[in-house]
């Protein structure tokens, strides 16, 4: 398998080489880029230790010489459109207009600009305990992220950290919040990305900020790049999948498989909804597929718990589990909704109230609203209340289960089946 994906490799990259010599740039930019998929592919399959690091050589090659051409093309481009005229060398020099290694470095710096963005530099102070449920998820985390860190004398030998875990299920399940606490817990630098981050209209500019973000990533080391929706960059291939869109996906296939770069002690973390539009070549990167799944009724009790928080509610503990089996079938982000909408009922009260009444709180006297058929009502509404005496009604239960009757879950029996076979196919569970 290996051997017959290495020719074909061979053969297009002898295609590509050809056309440089001939000076046609763009043809040969197009083969050094098809050949690399060619390469990833031998690669995965190449037992051989020797002859997998001769490939790695060859590959980190052939891409330095891409990455030269794509940058030679692009200024081409700006130089045809101020009206100059530019030739490159097989130094990847060029002549006219400015010089390529300022352009470079005035290139870099912008994407790095664009990129540090996405260096988490404050914690976003999300624990492991602030999230309910999903053990077997967080374990899988500390094994990538905080043991290697912590105790990197247990990973030695054959035993190596996670390089690849991709978080996936239906929308609203904690996936970004465990990367969040994943940012919180992890004595690492942290790079949050989405698909726009990384999509450029320039030609190559896309596939140079996915090579600087895994640059920017060994250089700050221990380091976790957190790719949300993944699946809007690495989508499967297809003859209506354009050109740019293979090519970003053959730079992160061969910046995860860490081709001619030292890629210990970094983690990519990837999160999608939809891990079955995923190109199967990614997938594979990601050695960890866990699933997060809708919530079970213990789950959703802690999340009702965790979402009131500290606000003031009449609730008694065993409150929590009657709304948690009140609420089958509601995502982690159904709950908070539901949560958001009880917590402003007392608030629409206020509002509505005609009438109101006078009570002692702490020793100083408030009101609070109440019936026009309460004795001790007071005919009044809130614009009459000062700020200082308002009280606020307590939430109740009967708060909760008004906002879940109101309420219905996002996530449809479809999705949660589609869900369950690809688990059964490619996952495992992070409940």
């Amino acid at each position: 398998m290996s051997t017959n994906f290495r020719d074909r490799a061979i053969a297009e990259v002898q295609k590509a080489i050809a056309a440089d010599h001939n000076k046609e740039y763009q043809k040969a930019f197009d083969l050094y880029m098809s050949s690399m998929e060619l390469w990833v592919k031998a690669l995965k399959w190449e037992k051989n230790k020797a002859l997998k690091a001769t490939m790695q050589e060859k590959m980190a090659t052939y891409l330095d010489r891409a990455e030269k051409l794509k940058q030679f093309l692009q200024s081409e481009a700006d130089n045809n459109t101020n009206g100059g005229k530019g030739l490159m060398g097989a130094n990847g020099s060029s002549a006219g207009g400015k010089s390529k290694g300022s352009a470079d470095d005035d290139d870099n710096k912008k994407l790095r600009n664009a990129l540090s963005g996405a260096i988490l530099q404050e914690r976003p102070n999300v624990r492991w305990e602030d999230i309910a449920g999903l053990e077997a998820a967080k374990e899988t985390l500390k094994e990538a992220v905080v043991l290697p860190i912590k105790f990197p004398s247990l990973f030695q030998g054959k035993r190596q950290a996670w390089k690849g875990i991709l978080l996936y299920g239906p929308p609203g399940t904690g996936k970004s919040y465990l990367a969040k606490a994943v940012a919180t817990e992890a004595n690492s630098t942290f790079f949050s990305i989405s698909s726009s981050d990384l999509v450029s209209k320039w030609m190559g500019e896309s596939e140079r900020l996915v090579k600087l973000l895994f640059s920017m990533a060994r250089e700050n080391k221990p380091s976790v790049i957190f790719i949300d929706e993944i699946d809007a960059l690495c989508g499967p291939r297809g003859e209506g999948e354009s050109e740019a869109s293979r090519r970003i996906k053959t730079e992160i296939l061969v910046q995860m498989d860490g081709v001619g770069n030292d890629s210990k002690g970094i983690l990519v973390l990837g999160a999608t909804n939809i891990p079955w539009q995923l190109d199967a070549a990614i997938r594979r990167r990601f050695q960890r597929r866990v699933h997060i799944g809708l919530p079970d009724t213990n789950g959703r009790a802690r999340m009702f718990r965790l979402a009131i928080g500290d606000t003031d509610t009449a609730l008694q503990a065993s409150d929590y589990n009657t709304l948690a089996a009140k609420s089958d079938g509601f995502s982690g982000s159904d709950i908070s909704n539901v949560v958001q909408h009880a917590l402003m009922r007392p608030v629409r009260k206020i509002l509505q109230a005609t009438h109101f009444k006078a009570v002692i709180k702490d020793g100083n006297r408030m009101l609070t609203p109440c019936s026009p058929g309460d004795p001790e009502k007071i005919e009044m509404t809130y614009d009459d209340v000062k700020s200082d005496e308002l009280l606020a009604p307590d939430v109740a239960l009967q708060d909760f289960e008004v906002a879940l009757d109101d309420s219905h879950p996002t996530v449809s029996k479809d999705d949660i089946e589609k869900q369950v076979d690809w688990t059964n196919e490619f996952g495992s569970e992070g409940a």
